[in-house]
């Protein structure tokens, strides 16, 4: 029977031969590499990942999620938290949407609620940088904002009557200033600042006027309202908030007379 006879390379036999020139292997003899695939230094502002992306231009809405306290304002650059801003967003023509509560989908763009900053926005033509495109702006822009935030200081106040933590009627608030069971005193916009001041006494006690006599009697059904306690809680911190908010795109930066303003958007 013929055997197959052994072939001649054998893996003990296969010995590390010189490379060729030009084939890109390392001459270890002399250290030369030929087609050298050493890592080469990365160019200046490039970075080992690549080229640095370029900068957001001024206004220009950044690619960043929504996540956290703050937000940063479209025109003063400033990172603020949620509750001193104005989220917008656009609609599906692109026309220009006031986001109050900040809950409509798509990307939203925020200014500090101050009425400074809405027309400086208006008029540099930021909400279009932001996003990128034409955007629509109705010519009451202003107006609708402060309308949307009456509207949610109204429900407010409206929620804190029917769960028993706000009364109406001067004797009745000065009752509960007295007993210290006033968070808020909510004040009618076009009531008497000095009778609003006798009323508080010097109390500790933030003071706010956003809506007129006849708004806010409506809210416990009555002709009108001039003093209107607020329990402490989360209802009396919102109602602050959106009337600060409100009084920031109104342009009041002084706190109603009478009383200590809580701090919110514009009063710290």
């Amino acid at each position: 029977m013929a055997t197959a006879s052994a072939p001649e390379n054998t893996p003990r036999d296969r010995r590390r031969r010189p490379a060729e020139p030009g084939t890109g292997a390392v001459n270890r003899a002399d250290g030369a590499e030929t087609g050298d695939r050493r890592r080469r230094p990365a160019e200046p502002g490039t970075g080992a990942a690549g080229p640095r992306p370029a900068a957001p231009a001024d206004g220009a809405m950044e690619d960043e999620p929504e996540r956290g306290p703050l937000r940063r304002c479209l025109v003063t650059r400033e990172s603020q938290p949620k509750e001193r801003m104005i989220r917008f967003v656009l609609g599906p023509d692109r026309d220009l949407v006031p986001d109050l509560a900040g809950k409509l989908p798509g990307r939203g763009m925020w200014l500090s609620a101050r009425g400074d900053v809405l027309e400086r926005a208006t008029k540099r033509g930021a909400f279009a940088k932001a996003a990128r495109g034409t955007v629509n702006l109705p010519p009451d822009l202003a107006a609708r904002i402060e309308d949307g935030l009456k509207g949610r200081i109204r429900d407010l106040v409206g929620f804190a009557r029917r769960s028993g933590q706000a009364v109406c009627g001067r004797e009745t608030v000065r009752e509960w200033l007295q007993a210290g069971k006033a968070g808020l005193l909510v004040e009618a916009s076009d009531g008497s600042p000095a009778e609003r001041a006798r009323l508080v006494g010097g109390r500790d006690v933030p003071v706010v006027a956003p809506l007129p006599a006849d708004v806010l009697g409506g809210v416990f059904a009555r002709d009108h309202a001039v003093h209107v306690a607020i329990a402490p809680g989360r209802l009396a911190d919102a109602i602050a908030v959106e009337a600060a908010r409100l009084a920031g795109i109104g342009g009041q930066v002084s706190p109603p007379q009478g009383g200590k303003r809580r701090d919110g958007p514009m009063g710290q």
